[in-house]
């Protein structure tokens, strides 16, 4: 028997040749033929193909086809010059009616059988480790001499016929200092599973225990190792269950059909990809463009200026925006909260700062397709309510959002109101954001610029950001424009130094992203333009839906309508003035937020942000 000592450096037509005379000591072929594609296999009756080709190419992260053969053909001409799939796999397994039924060294015995059936190979991610390591990151299971690791995730593949499953992913354990060069290795190997589809935690797959893979070995990391999850073609044998063929066959996982194809052919993903870390409970991380990233971080820049001259540049935190918007993209279910009564002597005492951003990020979620709904003071709920109707007729909002009040009733009544039950692990939401929202500063008060105590307009909605902390997968977001606004916290040092009576205004209550904007609506108007960026970025869009089903083609006609606009924004402020809603510095009715005209100032920042 030969061990497997040079196997790493054997071209694949040896090694297929000493596979096909059943002579090696191994258990899979991690490692082997180094620089050379290999393949998951598939093999199915000749009347099911059509829909298993359909189903590769509906969830090609996964199931990338390298090649599909006739009935009967044995060979793939297009993957190697001489092989019989017959023989050229380590170890096969046999599936009837859906059950695995044996493992088999050779399938020669079923050569009639097979003159009807069709053989599909499929990229495997062994194929890109050569690569990754070439890029200095090292591949634990090859260290360690064993198996990848393989599980069943909670991810449902794309359906198409009697073909359906959950997703099967590969775990490797990459440095986090090696992220960005373990993505940017392999997301150009289309053809291997290209780029991760999840960084961090497995438990937000549905895997419950890394060290109880469903196939291949457990693989041990290094203290500063990360989770990193590819898609496997073990998805294909899942599918092969559930389908509950007469007779199937796949490799067994691990034990590859090795080609002569080498990794040198490789297929742009749209841009050089970057890693940014959203969660650190549960751990998660996010992937985008570098040109996505830039823009946002232009819109960041722009929304910068301080037309107040209130020293906002020192409260600025570069990359804050790109970080929240990654986390609400991810997020299925958003809250927002708005509202600073800074006019405590006129009814109503909202200024009208923070309605408007609020609106612009719920247009964008909603064209999005995710859940919005907005937290309120109870004694503001008709205003608010009136607010969204116009919102709805403007066309600002495809329908109303549900318009919410919180009352803290007793300790855990935050935790209710955010969780089923009160239940930790069932969130009703997965995002909270204040924009230019009163914020309890250290003494327990709320104050406006001008240190004015207005607490007794204010309900204690901060709790739900406090109590967030808390709750793991629940990440939180701050808008302001002077650092009194709920979330601020994560900057109040700085509020307390730079920024006019700071020592007493600052909310110390803090947000995991903190926005900063020369006025508070054009943090909002940012986040809508940074989530629709990131909407249309291939990179990033692949990561979200895990590399399963068809990209999401910028559909122009739902989100570009769901931008601000001169002539929405113009509406709405024209409502909020009808309504009694007054300016924030100057308690003016006219068209103007924080002092600043309407025209020229406000609609000039939203030009540039479009």
């Amino acid at each position: 028997m030969l061990l497997t000592g040079g196997l790493k450096s054997l071209l694949p037509h040896v090694l297929r040749r000493i596979i096909r005379c059943n002579r090696l000591s191994i258990s899979n072929t991690s490692g082997m033929a180094e620089g050379y594609k290999q393949a998951n296999v598939v093999v199915l009756h000749k009347s099911l193909a059509d829909d298993f080709e359909k189903f590769c190419h509906a969830n090609d992260g996964p199931l990338p086809l390298l090649y599909r053969s006739q009935p009967g053909d044995w060979k793939c001409p297009a993957l190697t010059s001489d092989s019989d799939i017959r023989t050229d796999c380590l170890q096969y397994r046999k599936y009837e009616h859906g059950a695995c039924t044996g493992s088999l060294k050779s399938l020669k015995e079923y050569s009639e059988q097979l003159k009807d059936m069709v053989t599909f190979y499929l990229g495997c991610s062994f194929s890109f480790e050569k690569v990754v390591q070439k890029a200095g990151i090292p591949i634990r299971n090859v260290e360690q001499k064993c198996n990848v690791s393989m599980y069943k995730t909670s991810v449902p593949c794309h359906s198409v016929s009697v073909f359906h499953c959950n997703l099967v992913v590969t775990m490797r354990p990459i440095p986090e200092s090696k992220l960005e060069a373990a993505v940017l290795a392999t997301s150009e190997l289309k053809e291997a599973h290209g780029a991760p589809i999840h960084i961090g935690d497995p438990g937000l797959l549905g895997i419950q225990d890394l060290s109880k893979p469903d196939y291949g070995d457990p693989v041990h990391l290094h203290p500063g190792d990360i989770p990193v999850f590819w898609a496997c073609g073990v998805t294909g044998v899942e599918a092969v269950t559930n389908c509950r063929a007469a007779l199937a066959f796949t490799h067994a996982p691990g034990c590859m059909f090795i080609t002569d194809l080498k990794n040198d052919n490789v297929r742009s993903l749209g841009g050089i990809p970057q890693v940014h870390c959203i969660s650190q409970d549960p751990l998660h991380f996010s992937i985008v463009s570098a040109e996505a990233a830039q823009k946002i971080n232009t819109l960041e820049t722009l929304i910068g200026i301080d037309p107040g001259d209130r020293g906002i540049m020192h409260l600025q935190r570069q990359g804050e925006l790109l970080g929240a918007c990654l986390a609400m993209s991810h997020a299925g279910s958003v809250l927002i909260t708005t509202g600073f009564p800074t006019h405590f002597s006129h009814e109503p005492p909202e200024e009208n700062d923070g309605p408007p951003g609020a609106l612009a990020i719920a247009a964008m979620l909603q064209a999005l397709e995710k859940e919005v709904a907005i937290v309120t003071d109870l004694r503001a709920m008709d205003l608010n309510k009136k607010i969204i109707e116009e919102a709805v007729q403007l066309g600002i909002l495809k329908k109303p959002i549900p318009l919410l009040s919180y009352q803290r009733e007793s300790a855990d009544s935050a935790l209710k109101f955010l969780c089923e039950n009160g239940n930790p692990g069932t969130p009703r939401f997965d995002h909270l954001i204040a924009i230019e929202r009163a914020g309890m500063a250290a003494d327990g008060n709320y104050y406006n610029a001008r240190k004015v105590n207005i607490k007794h307009l204010v309900d204690p909605i901060d709790d739900l950001f406090l109590a967030a902390q808390t709750i793991p997968g629940v990440t939180t977001t701050g808008v302001g424009d002077g650092g009194n606004e709920l979330g601020m916290g994560k900057v109040k040092d700085a509020v307390k130094k730079h920024i006019k009576n700071g020592d007493v205004i600052a909310c110390d209550v803090e947000a995991d992203f903190t926005v900063v904007a020369g006025v508070s609506n054009w943090g909002g108007y940012a986040i809508a333009c940074a989530l629709y960026v990131l909407r249309c970025c291939e990179i990033h869009d692949r990561y979200l839906r895990r590399a399963l089903g068809f990209p999401r083609a910028p559909k122009n006609g739902l989100w570009l309508p769901a931008l601000p606009s001169v002539t929405k924004e113009e509406k709405l402020l024209n409502t909020l003035v009808q309504l009694g809603v007054r300016s924030g510095k100057t308690a003016s009715l006219e068209m103007e937020v924080d002092g600043l005209p309407f025209y020229n100032t406000h609609s000039l920042m939203i030009e540039k942000l479009l």
